[in-house]
């Protein structure tokens, strides 16, 4: 979840990863105020099938990034500035990690279907934004782009769902590496 990002050269996020080392998952939490780099966050532990709820916030001149693994009650909040951000966009995606040695993508990993929003999670008050003239779930905002993450070669990697009837809900679904 997070800020910027879409048309903009700065990101102010945060959310949950896992990586594998060799047949081994690795879970976590992480935040990041790009274009510095994504920090883990070892007082937040993630399971797979916990719920978690990720916020935002732009108040004054600072971001505010909190990460809650609802299941455990265990909670993250750092807050920063970020120097050139628009605040032009709020996002909640689903996505390969960057980078390989080269700067590239990573391959997906098969996650199944991940759920976004208060409909999915029982989490109120997800999937919730703010901008200068609104505030509201997601489906309140006149413009909504939903994304399918796809390789360079057009193969689709990660499939977002339409939004639920009340606008407050999603899901995004794995659909290849």
């Amino acid at each position: 979840m997070g800020i910027d990002g879409y048309s903009s050269e700065t990101v102010e996020q945060t959310g949950t990863d896992s990586d594998c080392s060799g047949r081994t998952p690795q879970y976590y939490a992480w935040y990041e105020f790009y274009p510095n780099p994504s920090i883990e966050i070892s007082s937040v532990s993630v399971k797979p099938g916990d719920r978690i709820s990720a916020k935002v916030v732009y108040s004054g001149s600072e971001f505010t990034v909190t990460i809650t693994d609802v299941t455990t009650g265990k909670s993250f909040t750092k807050s920063g500035t970020v120097r050139g951000a628009s605040r032009s966009s709020a996002e909640w995606i689903a996505e390969a990690p960057c980078c390989t040695a080269r700067g590239g993508i990573l391959p997906l990993a098969d996650f199944g279907t991940v759920l976004f929003g208060d409909d999915s999670t029982g989490v109120a008050g997800t999937n919730y934004a703010t901008d200068s003239a609104t505030t509201g779930p997601i489906g309140v905002f006149p413009t909504i782009e939903e994304i399918t993450m796809a390789t360079s070669g057009g193969a689709k990697e990660s499939v977002p769902s339409a939004l639920s009837s009340d606008g407050t809900s999603f899901s995004a679904t794995w659909a290849s590496q």
